[in-house]
């Protein structure tokens, strides 16, 4: 493998897990504190 298809290779994975982290912390208010709440209301 040559180091620049290595190097685009990184940056494609880098690029998409940016994306889906900041997909995941779009629908992370809605769908993530509520379990969150009431796991810690429950206790």
């Amino acid at each position: 493998m040559r180091p620049y298809s290595i190097v685009s290779m990184v940056i494609c994975h880098i690029y998409s897990m940016s994306k889906w982290i900041s997909t995941y912390f779009e629908l992370l208010p809605s769908i993530g504190i509520s379990p969150i709440a009431a796991s810690l209301l429950g206790r």
